[in-house]
């Protein structure tokens, strides 16, 4: 987005870099383990564009955030859900209808290997995604009608490990390297295509 042109960001991450991200992104690399994820972003972005305007803020999205949460939205031409918590997600898609503030949100990529099953689709059209189900069953709770989502109709490829006795299985949500990435540029450029025609329709976006 940054190479795009896009020259505003507000960046919300509570996580530090961890050994647990080396495989899948971008900004994770032995260099940064340790480091807050939103630094490391916005270094990255002010280093493709020094003249970008970036905001960072190291905390963690809440499920009752509230209007003295640090970070306003209705400063924001548009919102990128990437949150991993149901209840924040939830949160977030709640919070920026009543701000009138457009907004994607991502499902599920993890347990999954083919990139290219993925899909924009309204939430109550999505199907196969385990993730997308519950946000569809809380979205209806809240009368919600309609969310727009990137989603992946491949069906999650089921990991399990064994415990240090080799007895009982539990199961886990994995990565590959090229899955979330994907999914993160194509969300990257669902939004400036739609920044873009926000533009030419006259809205004033910037």
């Amino acid at each position: 987005m940054a190479r795009a042109g896009i020259g505003r960001f507000l960046l919300v991450d509570s996580d530090t870099v961890a050994e647990s991200n080396l495989n899948r992104q971008l900004f994770a690399l032995h260099s940064t383990l340790g480091l807050k994820k939103t630094e490391v972003a916005a270094a990255r972005i002010q280093d493709i564009n020094p003249e970008a305007k970036v905001e960072s803020f190291p905390v963690f999205y809440p499920a009752d955030a509230l209007p003295d949460f640090p970070v306003n939205l209705g400063e924001c031409s548009f919102a990128a859900d990437c949150i991993d918590s149901v209840p924040s997600k939830i949160s977030l898609i709640v919070n920026a209808k009543a701000a009138g503030v457009p907004l994607i949100s991502c499902m599920g990529t993890g347990n999954k290997i083919n990139p290219l099953l993925f899909r924009f689709a309204d939430i109550y059209e999505t199907s196969v995604c385990p993730l997308a189900k519950i946000i569809r069953h809380e979205l209806r709770k809240r009368n919600i009608e309609s969310q727009k989502v990137l989603f992946s109709v491949e069906k999650p490829v089921s990991l399990d490990a064994e415990n240090t006795a080799g007895e009982a299985r539990e199961k886990f949500i994995g990565s590959v390297p090229f899955v979330p990435s994907v999914a993160g540029l194509m969300l990257a450029g669902e939004i400036i295509r739609e920044l873009l025609q926000s533009e030419s329709a006259g809205s004033g976006c910037k």
